[in-house]
């Protein structure tokens, strides 16, 4: 008797669309992916988490949430919409763009990530920010109902430092801002001039946690499968000029003085700087969701 085969049909996540959005600007587009529960809507409206580098955290934040919104007394993760800004690409990132969008202004111009294709600029988190304020939140308004007391941030390396530029510059825009890994370091520590213009001027009745995070591995530790490589000297020394952990430590405990605002640091144990990326997600949804 001949078996029959299993008929292959595509894996999607489930409750989640995808949209090709393009600014009013005109421009390359994003893919905005968009995941609203099934479930009855709360009567204040769904809390929110917006993430960037959406390609690469869309599935694992909504299987987060799914797996622990059903147990929310033993999770205490709630349901939520995830809007997670990402780019019509097959990969996880496309770093060309992703530099622009997230890098502080004014930004400088790099070489090409490989030859034959366009110099790299930063300097377009101005724009981005922007972007979500005016256009993609308005339009994620006509599509569910928002609590738009409960908004949350995400970000992780270069993402982690948008997230702090979002803060520094646009406080009001949303209650919890999670920087993973954040490039604290970048062109000098250009983050510094926005975060000192925040301290002088923090708004009145701002309420805000701030999450900073980096990984074990992030710290003057190589991790076990580094040491003895040939680029081991190499990268000890970039871990010195990097500091990711040192720098958010530092980081928190400078906004934690400031009024108005919640801020901690997370030391993840045995993650490097991209494995601390599905871990980080995870606090991001714990966070964005809570129930208590």
């Amino acid at each position: 008797m001949e078996i029959s085969k299993p008929m292959a049909t595509p894996a999607l996540i489930a409750d989640t669309t995808v949209h090709d959005f393009v600014g009013k600007s005109g421009g390359d587009p994003w893919r905005v992916f968009i995941h609203v529960p099934s479930g009855p809507m709360p009567e204040a409206g769904w809390p929110v988490l917006y993430m960037t580098d959406g390609n690469a955290v869309i599935g694992t934040a909504v299987d987060a949430m799914r797996a622990q919104a059903f147990y929310p007394a033993g999770t205490n993760v709630g349901w939520g919409v995830i809007i997670a800004i990402g780019y019509p690409v097959e990969g996880a990132y496309d770093p060309l763009r992703r530099s622009w969008d997230l890098g502080p202004p004014p930004g400088r111009t790099y070489p090409p990530f490989h030859e034959g294709t366009p110099e790299v600029r930063t300097g377009g988190a101005g724009d981005f920010l922007a972007f979500i304020e005016a256009e993609l939140k308005p339009w994620v308004a006509t599509r569910t109902r928002i609590d738009e007391s409960r908004q949350a941030l995400y970000g992780h390396s270069f993402g982690g430092l948008f997230a702090l530029y979002a803060l520094f510059t646009r406080p009001l825009s949303f209650n919890t801002f999670i920087a993973a890994s954040p490039a604290i370091y970048w062109e000098d520590r250009v983050i510094d001039r926005f975060l000192e213009r925040f301290e002088a001027a923090v708004p009145d009745g701002l309420k805000a946690d701030v999450i900073l995070s980096a990984g074990e591995y992030e710290t003057e530790k190589l991790a076990p499968f580094q040491v003895g490589a040939e680029d081991e000297e190499k990268r000890l020394a970039q871990k010195k000029l990097i500091l990711t952990d040192e720098f958010a430590k530092a980081m928190a405990e400078r906004l934690d003085a400031l009024p108005g605002l919640r801020a901690s640091f997370e030391l993840h144990a045995g993650e490097n700087h991209m494995s601390i990326l599905p871990v980080t997600v995870n606090r991001a949804v714990q966070a964005a969701f809570a129930v208590r």
